[in-house]
């Protein structure tokens, strides 16, 4: 087995500290690698602090990881020593259920495995609970292995593990493109890749904010229009103008105020995931027949698909580097919006 260095929660209310954990011996299909940069996602700061009420502790989050490959498995051929390499939410999936057969693994109903905070066995994990990327190393089978392009940084990558593959999947499920006009609602560590994929795409986009505070910011990664959802005027200028709005915050929004904003057969999609329940009244959605619906992440082929695609247009996470004693300190500033738009822990400070 591998010892790694890791910072981990032990409590809800605690703080992180550094620790060492085991990771498996490589299996024939195993992959081992060392962790150079870590995205902090907020689902990270959920779990950690149990507000899913299903954490487990010690808890070492982090799914938005990027490295170098160190080892292999004798049977693998996916990946070599030295490849620039990712991973992302989940480490496994059954393979066998509807789901995985289509590529779909992230909706796997046959037992899949998250990449941090889920029981597997002790042989799969030493502890019996999958950890995250807040460590120097990590064994992950080859499926789950993702390929980082040489044209992107291995630090602005790691937050398209997870942020970067949330918005693509919609994006491309909803045919996001040319003659498409596609708001994103919100422009924090979601959001702004997420204008940033839709541009890219051909869209006309749209940044639906609260204030107007990150306009220049909107109009540098692609949106052609920026409006502040504070001012009553917006909902009325926009009404009907929509074939997409993705919604990448977590408040608990008026939606139907949002869903009026769309037009025939238009979509509003959910990934922000609020502490309450939505209410929409069935008129707004039989009116001009639109839709409310809601999106994970990608399948691993996506996901392969997605960086493939950055790296094509340039697109990487707007980042803020920290040290991993910084990680407690990071956490508040995301809960404060302070943060343009991501933080990546650099691993060596491990």
């Amino acid at each position: 087995m591998t010892t790694a260095a890791a910072y981990a929660l032990s409590t809800p209310d605690g703080r992180f500290e550094k620790t060492s954990i085991e990771r498996r011996e490589l299996g024939p299909h195993d992959v081992l690698i060392d962790i150079k940069y870590a995205g902090i996602c907020h689902s990270d700061i959920h779990t950690a602090r149990n507000e899913w009420h299903r954490t487990s502790y010690p808890c070492i989050p982090g799914h938005e990881i990027a490295g170098v490959v160190a080892g292999v498995g004798t049977a693998v051929t996916r990946h070599k020593v030295g490849d620039r390499v990712g991973v992302g939410c989940m480490v496994d999936s059954c393979g066998k259920c509807g789901s995985c057969l289509a590529g779909e693994e992230q909706y796997c109903t046959g037992g899949g495995t998250m990449t941090y905070n889920t029981r597997v066995s002790e042989e799969f994990q030493p502890g019996g609970t999958t950890y995250g990327g807040y460590s120097t190393q990590v064994v992950v089978t080859e499926n789950f292995v993702l390929a980082i392009p040489e044209g992107i940084g291995l630090d602005v990558a790691a937050p398209l593990l997870c942020a970067g593959i949330t918005l693509y999947s919609p994006l491309r499920h909803w045919n996001a493109g040319p003659g498409k006009q596609v708001a994103i609602i919100g422009m924090g560590g979601l959001g702004h890749i997420g204008v940033k994929i839709a541009a890219a795409l051909g869209a006309e986009v749209t940044v639906l904010s609260q204030s107007l505070g990150k306009q220049e910011d909107g109009r540098r990664f692609g949106a052609q229009h920026y409006y502040a959802t504070s001012d009553e005027q917006t909902f009325k200028d926009l009404r009907g103008r929509f074939d997409l709005i993705i919604n990448t915050v977590s408040a608990n929004l008026p939606i139907d105020n949002y869903m009026r904003l769309l037009n025939l057969d238009g979509t509003l999609v959910i990934l922000g995931l609020p502490d309450k329940p939505l209410s929409v009244q069935p008129f707004t959605l039989a009116n001009f027949r639109r839709s409310l619906a809601g999106s994970m992440i990608g399948g691993i082929a996506q996901t392969q698909e997605m960086l493939n695609f950055c790296a094509e247009h340039g697109i990487g996470a707007d980042i803020e580097v920290i040290s991993a004693d910084g990680i407690d300190a990071a956490y508040e500033r995301v809960l404060a919006s302070d943060v343009r738009y991501r933080f990546v822990i650099d691993a060596a400070t491990m």
